[in-house]
Formats: C-alpha cells, sequence, structure tokens
C-alpha cells in the first residue's frame, strides 16, 4: 500500500479535476443529478471487473450493506448534488476552494469522537490552507463570475457535509472490508437513487443530455473510476483528518484547471492565496513524512471507574 502522504496527493489532484469537467456539463445544459451519476456510475464500472475476478463481489447484507447506504448517501448523493448546482453559479474554481474547508469541519467532529486531533505540524499545515482559502474566498469578488452571496454561502455546505462522511466512514467501517468493496458498494447504491430521482422529479432518466458533451462525460467517469479505490485506501490508511486535507490539493488543481482549460480568470491575490495552500499542502506531506499523523485512529475510551 502506498504511503497516505502519496494516497494524499492522487486522491487530491483526481478529486480537483472534477471541478472543471462540472462546469463543462452546467454550461451544456447537464443536470446536476444526472452528472452526480455519471461520477457514481464511473467508480462503480471501474471497479465491477476486478471485483469480480477477484471473487470478492456478492450482495452487501448487514453492517456493510448499512455503511454503503449511508456512505453513499452523505458522502455521495448529497455532496455531489451540491457541487455541481454550485459550480454553474459560483464558478469551478470557487466551489474546489471550498473543499479547503472541510478539515476545519473534520477536526471539530473528530474531538467528538475521540479521534487523535493533529500534532502541532499538522495543524500548522490545515492553518496554511485554511488562510489559503480565506484569502481565495474574500478575494473571489474580482474574478470573472461572480455570484449573488446566497449561492456563496450554498456552497458551504459541501465542507460540513464531506466531514460529517469523512468521520462515519471511519466511525463504521466494517471489519474485514476492503476498501474497493466499499467503494463500489457506496457508488453503486448512489446510482441506484440518482436514478430513483431522476424518474421520480422527471419521469426519466436523461442520458441523452450527455451527448451534449460526450468527451467529458467519459473522462469524469474514468477520472471516478480512478479516484475512489485511492480514496478509499487513504480513509483507511490516514484517517478522517487527514483524507479531508484533500481539499487543499484539490482546490489548487481546480483553479489551475479551471484558470488553462475554462478561461476562468483570477486577480494576483487570488492567486497568491492559492501559493498560501500550496504551502499548506507541502507542510502536511512533510508532517506526514515525519510521522506527524492526522487522526489514524481513535483513542482508546477512558477506563471507566
Amino acid at each position: 500500500m502506498s504511503s497516505p502522504a502519496v494516497l494524499l496527493l492522487v486522491t487530491g489532484s483526481l478529486i480537483g479535476l472534477n471541478f472543471p469537467l462540472g462546469k463543462i456539463a452546467g454550461t451544456a445544459g447537464v443536470s446536476p443529478m444526472l452528472w452526480s451519476m455519471v461520477v457514481s456510475l464511473g467508480a462503480s464500472a471501474f471497479l465491477l471487473p476486478f471485483l469480480v475476478a477477484t471473487r470478492r463481489l456478492s450482495v452487501p447484507t448487514g453492517h456493510l450493506a448499512r455503511y454503503a447506504v449511508i456512505s453513499g448517501l452523505v458522502t455521495f448523493v448529497f455532496v455531489n448534488l451540491v457541487v455541481f448546482a454550485a459550480i454553474p453559479r459560483v464558478g469551478s474554481g470557487y466551489t474546489g476552494l471550498v473543499f479547503a474547508l472541510s478539515p476545519v469541519f473534520t477536526v471539530a467532529l473528530a474531538g467528538l469522537f475521540r479521534f487523535r486531533r493533529p500534532t502541532v505540524l499538522g495543524i500548522v499545515g490545515i492553518g496554511f490552507g485554511l488562510a489559503g482559502a480565506a484569502i481565495v474566498t474574500l478575494t473571489r469578488q474580482s474574478s470573472n463570475d461572480v455570484s449573488e452571496p446566497i449561492w456563496l454561502l450554498f456552497a458551504l455546505l459541501i465542507p460540513f457535509t464531506l466531514a460529517c462522511g469523512n468521520i462515519y466512514r471511519s466511525v463504521d467501517w466494517p471489519q474485514h472490508a476492503s476498501p474497493d468493496v466499499l467503494a463500489f458498494w457506496s457508488h453503486a447504491f448512489s446510482v441506484l437513487v440518482f436514478i430513483v430521482l431522476m424518474l421520480a422529479t422527471q419521469g426519466r432518466v436523461p442520458l441523452g443530455d450527455l451527448a451534449r458533451v460526450p468527451g467529458a462525460a467519459l473522462t469524469q467517469a474514468l477520472v471516478a473510476g480512478l479516484t475512489f479505490p485511492v480514496y478509499f485506501r487513504l480513509q483507511k490508511a490516514g484517517g478522517p483528518v487527514l483524507l479531508s486535507q484533500i481539499g487543499y490539493i484539490a482546490a489548487a488543481i481546480g483553479l489551475l484547471a479551471a484558470t488553462v482549460f475554462l478561461g476562468e480568470r483570477y486577480s494576483a491575490p487570488t492567486w497568491a492565496g492559492a501559493a498560501v495552500i500550496a504551502v499548506g499542502i507541502a507542510v502536511t506531506v512533510w508532517a506526514q513524512r515525519n510521522g506527524d499523523n492526522s487522526a489514524t485512529r481513535r483513542e482508546p475510551a477512558a477506563p471507566s471507574a
């Protein structure tokens, strides 16, 4: 298994590509619900042949079924709906940068569930990331797609929900379950939810809309397929607080990709904030390499009197 630092960099970079792809889909009129389904469909389709080939595919029951349902609803259904609804209104760069707030929410929740808090170097990394995100947010008004404040606030649901998912997936991880199995069933359940939601709200599943952006749809499915096997490995190896820091990397990659591929423009102070985020990423990686690990395990309960 790769080190948590490597998994962090790979996962965050892959997730950062979601934002410009989501912007392309939103601009073409593809609904957030359909595009969210593409993500889960890509992840489950990518994992399916490997699970079949290794004979690890079986119908989930009990604890595994519960985990797939809750993980799928919180992490993939709700979060992706908010993300892809926000992207056309606040820009892919800003949506990516909002992810950088998730470690703060995750650290707060981790304390409630008795996970180890980051030590000094880990907190420094989170602090730099948060400072960079604040700079970018405050200078956001100078960019070319300023949005109504209500949508900027709506996007803040993303880090809160991510934090809830980060904690849940560690707290309720089924014993002996592999990351690939958990990733597959969480996304497979999410696909079913998206289908039901579209049938209930639209009376159909508008797959034909993907013909407007076939290249982006295939790329999104591929990116999702590559993302979630490493995402769940990072969850297991690094714990919820370290996992939450993929937001910093995703933010930087999302901002860069939006500029290069979509022509979004940001002011010098915004890029200065992105540079501060980069420092936070570097400190986080350094902390991992020096054993300054963020919340890998839960602390043991205090002995009873």
